[in-house]
């Protein structure tokens, strides 16, 4: 095994780890993994891409982008490193809120603390999403871009899956930016 290889997989580890304990939840933790992947094991562009694919297919979005992530930088063996590093923080925090809910679950502040936390949620992936649109526009943002996401807005609206609005969008990219 090459030390360059190691040294790699090691990279990707300690990325997701640092990731996925800084920010546990998939949605919010997209910007901090940009800052920490693009420019030093991946291109803007191919981050990007990696985030839309892993918002296309079923399943955790985090771990897709592990997966896709740990796959472009580190090849299979980065996979599976990239996951673990992923897996790790969540699951050693679920097992320990469990414990934590088990004491406090009939606590009346409860309910408060989780009311309060909704808006701090809303407010993570609304910056997300800025970060990521803003990222993805290589000029200004031009009425065509708009066009997009208005149409993505209503189709979310309307309840279509997120899956096709983001189809549906990539199909529509491609008829109006060509």
């Amino acid at each position: 095994m090459k030390s360059s290889n190691f040294s790699t997989w090691l990279q990707l580890f300690w990325m997701f780890l640092k990731v996925n304990l800084l920010s546990p939840s998939g949605p919010a933790s997209v910007g901090l993994l940009y800052k920490e992947a693009v420019g030093k094991i991946m291109s803007e562009e191919r981050f990007v891409e990696a985030v839309g694919f892993s918002n296309f297919l079923p399943g955790s979005e985090a771990l897709k982008l592990a997966m896709f992530v740990g796959y472009a930088a580190g090849g299979v063996p980065g996979v599976f490193t990239a996951l673990f590093g992923a897996v790790l923080p969540p699951t050693v925090m679920m097992f320990l809120v469990a414990l934590v809910l088990q004491q406090v679950q009939q606590e009346d502040w409860l309910d408060g603390f989780v009311k309060g936390m909704s808006p701090a949620v809303a407010a993570l992936i609304l910056m997300v999403a800025w970060e990521l649109f803003r990222v993805g526009q290589t000029k200004s943002i031009g009425k065509r871009t708009l066009v997009i996401a208005a149409l993505s807005a209503v189709a979310l609206w309307m309840d279509v899956p997120s899956p096709l609005v983001l189809l549906g969008a990539g199909v529509l990219g491609v008829i109006l930016f060509r």
